[in-house]
């Protein structure tokens, strides 16, 4: 076997458990054998429609099988796979297919409106929709095996950033990078091979898809693919299926534990919960521990494939509010600006370098460029070290308010509101102010049902935080504005709440 990349995942799975369950959506099961025969059958499909070695295949669709039968396929090729969000407009579809120049194009049937809209404004010339096209497609193409040379160091994967800044920037993922990005999942998290992973994260987001899709098949267990998250049908998930391990940014574990069924539902058989994406709320992880639960949670980026610290369940409770330590096989440090390591406690930002870490952004020599320093990535996240090395995340650096002098890292402050028990959640910004330059302003959105008086949320943070942290206002909204993956768009609540 030549490839030594994802495309050969399926076919090494099949050697060795053939029989045993590999994906489960709705009533529908494949095998690891199965898995092998239709991601083969794809992949000779493709390439009778003209598709080669480097040309990009792009996805838009829920999860769903052919998602990762189109992704091993694209593998198996020597091609590179292209997800796109199904959140995003037609016009940013657009950009992301062109902007890669993607050949290929699998879609759910739901997206076909949006896609015939896109001819001439891409370079798409093979069109593919995941339904009885698709399956058509499968059943009369060869299952014999695909021979092509594929290496660790070939691009597998063009994953865009979220975008919350700016215009998204195609990450470059290796075969080598998503695979010891996996490696370092086996062994941080444990993971075992009758493992059943509840997949309702987007796979088009790198930790749904990185973080527990892959390390799980990669270690022979089954993935239960869910099209969308629904806290009610997470219950029943759970329980019919006797899922182990689940992954969810903030906001959808927060919907988990506020639901009337949290007390009791049958959660016994859940071994590992995780939790990234952006800052997890002490008051959540308390919320689970209570629950008998260890909630465990991590920090990466995309960039880096994307796991770089991880918090384990022995120090979960001890370090709770930590993002932990290095993965195994990854190296990272905080450091000033000139590059030396900080003190303890001090802020300085996350940088990383291993081998899951991105050869660099796809056609962006430049931003590339300017991205690494010495071998090692720039995040962007301020952060501080402990006594015992253990990093707490602070805040995006760009995200500092500078109020007389003094830093202030929003994150801090939305902690101590998310305690609140009216407010749901919360985004706090710099707004600027004669006296002190910029001060901190709060918008918070309330539960359901809730009256907020904005004057008693900040009379709710004295003695908690410093008067200079103590937002000047607060303003109440219906909702905030997030990616797909559940992040905070800092730049829109600054645009939306910014000048009231």
């Amino acid at each position: 076997m030549r490839n030594e990349g994802l495309g050969s995942w399926p076919a090494r799975r099949a050697r060795k458990t053939p029989h045993r369950t590999a994906l489960i959506h709705g009533d529908t099961t494949h095998t690891y054998a199965g898995l092998y025969d239709r991601t083969t059958r794809l992949a000779h499909a493709l390439r009778a429609r003209g598709v080669r070695r480097g040309d990009r295949i792009a996805y838009l669709g829920p999860n769903h099988p052919s998602y990762l039968e189109t992704l091993f396929a694209a593998g198996t090729l020597g091609a590179v796979f292209v997800p796109l969000n199904i959140r995003l407009a037609g016009p940013e579809i657009a950009y992301q297919l062109a902007d890669s120049g993607a050949r290929a194009l699998v879609y759910g049937p739901s997206y076909a409106g949006l896609v015939a809209g896109l001819p001439g404004s891409t370079d798409v010339r093979v069109y593919l929709e995941a339904g009885g096209e698709y399956e058509a497609a499968v059943a009369e193409a060869s299952g014999e095996p695909v021979d092509e040379p594929v290496g660790a160091d070939d691009t597998c994967i063009i994953m865009y950033t979220s975008g919350t800044t700016g215009r998204p920037k195609g990450a470059m993922l290796t075969h080598g990078n998503l695979t010891w990005n996996a490696i370092n999942v086996l062994i941080d998290h444990d993971l075992v091979a009758d493992e059943r992973a509840l997949v309702s994260a987007p796979l088009f987001h790198t930790a749904g898809l990185n973080m527990l899709t892959l390390p799980v098949l990669l270690k022979g267990g089954t993935c239960v693919l869910v099209e969308a998250f629904d806290p009610d049908a997470t219950f029943d998930l759970v329980e019919r299926h006797r899922i182990t391990f689940m992954f969810g940014v903030p906001t959808m574990f927060d919907q988990v534990a506020r639901h009337p069924r949290w007390p009791d539902a049958d959660l016994s058989s859940l071994r590992i919960l995780t939790c990234g994406g952006s800052p997890v709320p002490t008051p959540l992880i308390a919320a689970y521990q209570e629950r008998g639960l260890t909630f465990l949670q991590g920090y990466g980026m995309t960039e880096a494939a994307p796991g770089t610290l991880f918090l384990d369940a022995e120090h979960a409770v001890a370090k709770a509010g930590s993002a932990g330590v290095p993965h195994f096989f990854s190296d990272v440090r905080v450091v000033r600006p000139d590059l030396s390591p900080v003190g303890t406690g001090e802020v300085g930002e996350i940088v990383v370098r291993g081998p899951h870490v991105m050869p660099g952004y796809w056609g962006l020599p430049e931003e590339t460029a300017a991205s690494f320093v010495d071998g090692w990535f720039r995040s962007g996240d301020a952060a501080q070290v402990d006594e015992d090395g253990y990093v707490h995340i602070v805040d995006r650096i760009k995200d500092m308010i500078i109020s007389g002098g003094e830093n202030i890292y929003p994150a801090e402050i939305e902690d101590q509101i998310l305690a609140h028990p009216d407010i749901a959640e919360c985004a706090v910004i710099g707004v600027p102010d004669d006296k002190w330059g910029e001060v901190p302003r709060a918008v918070v959105v309330p539960r359901e049902g809730a009256a907020l008086d904005p004057d008693e949320v900040l009379a709710s943070l004295a003695g908690r935080l410093a008067k200079y942290k103590i937002p000047k206002s607060v303003v109440v909204a219906d909702e905030l504005p997030r990616t797909a993956s559940g992040k905070l768009l800092k730049s829109r609540v600054r645009t939306r709440y910014g000048n009231q």
